[in-house]
């Protein structure tokens, strides 16, 4: 049943089977096939991992040099379930290289470690950008992450292109992380703003405490429990919020 659902929220661009179709009349559809089971089993180190702490899936998107996994579940989830999702994809991919490795496959280190360092570049959505995003959230705020992980991505994106080969594939895959960059910079505020109405409408258990002063909101962190210090008085998180999201209501 559980299979069924993922399979059935799994989509392939259609680059994909374009790829598919040029290395079988190319005569490199094995290599093709060895690059992709390493792909697919990563993936399935984050889809297993989300589904075991419940995590919902919303999409599992298959490209031909990449895939993604979309979660539709709250911005303001553990930081440490985020990273353990994170790392269970490469770890994944890591046990499964080490199970083929006997089996002597033509190019296969050449894939593993080739998929494995690119997807760890801090770039918009890699993985790489998905684990140094958490570990600043850890000591930030959510709402200046944003703007970080985006400064960091464009400048890895003008070296990776410096640095690198230019390819037609090369091109491609540029094109396609800034879109996503971009796309991720634009959804900055309505992400930000979801990540307030979760405190607004749920209940969340955060072992840490912070006091903030002024109705600076966006200074709010994950796994953090604020309390807003304004005109010499202490106002909960949640008070608050509510009376930002009402504007009926008087301001603060």
């Amino acid at each position: 049943m559980i299979i069924k659902n993922i399979c059935r929220k799994t989509k392939i661009h259609p680059f994909f089977y374009v790829t598919a179709f040029i290395a079988l009349i190319t005569g490199n559809f094995k290599d093709f096939s060895v690059f992709m089971s390493l792909l697919i089993v990563h993936e399935c180190g984050h889809i297993l991992t989300g589904l075991r702490l419940k995590w919902n899936i919303e999409s599992v998107w298959i490209f031909p040099f990449g895939a993604l996994t979309i979660f539709k579940d709250h911005l303001n989830k553990p930081i440490k379930e985020e990273l353990l999702i994170v790392f269970m994809g490469p770890l994944f991919q890591m046990l499964f290289y080490l199970f083929l490795l006997p089996y002597q496959i033509p190019n296969l280190e050449n894939y593993h470690y080739g998929l494995l360092l690119f997807n760890l570049l801090p770039i918009i959505p890699l993985d790489g950008s998905k684990i140094l995003v958490l570990i600043y959230q850890r000591f930030f705020s959510y709402f200046s992450s944003q703007f970080f992980l985006t400064l960091i991505s464009i400048y890895t994106l003008i070296m990776l292109f410096l640095m690198s080969t230019h390819t037609l594939i090369l091109y491609f895959i540029i094109i396609i992380l800034i879109s996503k960059t971009i796309t991720e910079f634009k959804k900055r505020h309505i992400l930000f703003s979801k990540f307030i109405l979760e405190r607004i409408l749920y209940t969340f258990s955060f072992p840490k405490r912070k006091i903030i002063k002024g109705n600076k909101i966006k200074k709010m962190k994950r796994d953090t429990k604020h309390l807003f210090y304004i005109n010499k008085n202490y106002i909960t998180e949640r008070v608050y919020l509510q009376k930002v999201f009402d504007f009926k209501g008087k301001k603060w």
